[in-house]
């Protein structure tokens, strides 16, 4: 079983430790595809130029109060490096807390975990890597857009490890197409609107519940062997799940309903 995860915006960047080896992250066949990406993001990082720098937050989609963002990347190379469960440090993984969970529900998660990355492609919790930014929806100079860059890379890269629970969104989600063995979930917040149920994607609520569920499933030491036993191992933790008709040619699609109390 693979779970499918987004990245998160916010990282904590790590103070210590050994710079990040592209060939020592999670399937070191990407390697080359991550040395320039690498390569290309720090060299539009070190540009000093007024324009230039412009330019740069412009291609990341930062603000200019956030040129230290910049600083951090145009030093990637050499930054300190960590566990990638210690950099992410959004929402999702917030809920999903992994340094709380039970040693057992910690080797779960860490076997089963993949997070896309606009820099790395994808890496397993366990990897190090430095604090970065550099989302996959970013068109980098030299390179194009990271998406179909990586969607490229990804190709024949990922393994077919029984079935998937994909929790990815937007661009990450357009990386790659986990095939028929997959359940692409979403969690729509329900409220009580002039006496009707309306639902809707909330961002927060979207990233918690998302943490909480794959917390939940590495507690509960799930092994489903299907898709069918993956949603019903969710609704025995008492989610609600509907699953959505199939669309010819993609992944099954499933909803988990968050009722507003």
């Amino acid at each position: 079983m693979l779970i499918l995860l987004p990245p998160s915006e916010g990282k904590t960047a790590p103070t210590a430790g050994e710079p990040v080896d592209p060939a020592a992250l999670w399937l070191p066949g990407l390697a080359p595809a991550r040395r320039r990406v690498l390569r290309r993001l720090v060299a539009m990082s070190r540009r000093t130029s007024a324009r230039a720098v412009a330019e740069s937050l412009e291609v990341l989609g930062l603000s200019a109060g956030q040129h230290g963002e910049l600083m951090r990347n145009a030093a990637l190379a050499t930054a300190p490096a960590a566990p990638a469960a210690e950099v992410y440090s959004g929402v999702l993984y917030e809920a999903l807390d992994v340094a709380t969970l039970a040693p057992p529900a910690r080797e779960w998660v860490d076997a089963r975990a993949v997070v896309f990355s606009g820099l790395w492609g994808v890496v397993r919790l366990t990897d190090r890597i430095p604090a970065y930014r550099c989302s996959a929806g970013v068109t980098l100079p030299g390179i194009g857009g990271l998406t179909p860059y990586w969607r490229t890379a990804l190709a024949t890269a990922l393994p077919d490890d029984g079935p998937v629970l994909d929790l990815r969104s937007g661009a990450y989600a357009a990386m790659a197409a986990p095939g028929p063995r997959a359940v692409a979930l979403r969690v729509l917040h329900e409220r009580i609107v002039d006496g009707a149920p309306r639902r809707s994607v909330v961002s927060h609520f979207n990233k918690a519940t998302k943490g909480r569920l794959v917390r939940a499933l590495a507690a509960a030491d799930a092994a489903p062997a299907s898709v069918d036993e993956l949603l019903t191992a969710l609704r025995d933790l008492k989610y609600t799940v509907e699953e959505r008709p199939d669309a010819a040619g993609r992944p099954r699609q499933a909803d988990v309903i968050v009722r507003e109390l």
